[in-house]
């Protein structure tokens, strides 16, 4: 999971997401380090969104997405609503972009 979105995201965006401030530790859980519970969690949620726009769009794509202004989440970039634990607008932000809205 942190390998993936380390390879689409990069290690700063992804540790940006889920709140950790050395980005060098999503290499390390790439890896094979145990993420604690609460960042392992935020993972999965980011990697959700992730794939759920790769399902649809390039790698290149998703990033621009995610740090992009979004109108669905009033002009806030999803990389920002991640950080901030809103998962569930982001999510149906992305459902809504690959149903082409």
């Amino acid at each position: 999971m942190a390998q993936s979105l380390q390879e689409t995201l990069g290690q700063k965006l992804t540790a940006f997401a889920v709140g950790i401030k050395d980005p060098k530790a999503i290499g390390k859980y790439a890896t094979g380090r145990q993420p604690r519970a609460d960042t392992e969690a935020r993972l999965r949620d980011l990697y959700r969104v992730t794939r759920l726009l790769l399902s649809e769009e390039t790698p290149s794509t998703v990033r621009a997405w995610m740090i992009g202004a979004n109108p669905q989440l009033n002009d806030e970039a999803p990389i920002e609503a991640l950080h901030e634990r809103r998962t569930a607008p982001v999510m149906r932000a992305a459902e809504a972009f690959v149903l082409g809205g």
